[in-house]
């Protein structure tokens, strides 16, 4: 085979390749978040913000920009900047969180939900982090997303890269995408 031909082969078979692997249907989009607000009122009297089983982060939390994107295969890539305390000393700050989890749930909008788990990202001092990587419901394997996820939600989470596990949530992702982005 002739150098130039070869070449045009070559070439062909990698865009085949790329165009494959960046075809991956969106299963979920968010776009924008909610910061937590530690504390919510039942009854008329403040309790712990707790959502599908989840406690919250502590202090309250703001986040600035948020989008991620969750693929029909459990990929996930997400992106976010001012995640930072909101009040106390430690004010405009991330305190000591130096690492953050994504976790999607599907079913019942309570603790029996299904979950799925992103690997951690860095959270850099100005509250920005993005992390690319498939879910997971063990920790180990890469999650079978079900066909349809009923009551999405996704929670922004302290991530522990000693013991690779999510801790409690600092925002909750908004459904949905902007196209003013």
């Amino acid at each position: 085979m002739r150098p130039f031909r070869l070449l045009s082969v070559l070439s062909l078979l990698a865009a085949i390749g790329a165009a494959a692997h960046a075809g991956t249907p969106a299963f979920l989009k968010f776009s924008g978040a909610i910061g937590v607000d530690p504390l919510t009122a039942a009854g008329g009297v403040d309790v712990s913000n707790v959502v599908r089983g989840i406690s919250p982060g502590g202090r309250a939390w703001v986040i600035r920009k948020f989008s991620a994107t969750v693929g029909a295969d459990g990929s996930i890539s997400a992106r976010g900047k001012g995640l930072l305390f909101s009040s106390g000393d430690v004010i405009a700050t991330r305190g000591t969180v130096a690492a953050v989890a994504v976790t999607l749930f599907c079913g019942a909008a309570d603790a029996t939900a299904r979950r799925f788990t992103s690997p951690g990202g860095a959270l850099d001092a100005a509250g920005s982090f993005s992390i690319r990587g498939m879910l997971s419901e063990d920790g180990i394997n890469t999650a079978v997303l079900p066909a349809t996820c009923d009551n999405p939600q996704l929670l922004v989470r302290a991530f522990n890269t000693t013991t690779q596990a999510a801790g409690g949530w600092f925002a909750a992702g908004i459904v949905g995408s902007d196209d003013d982005d």
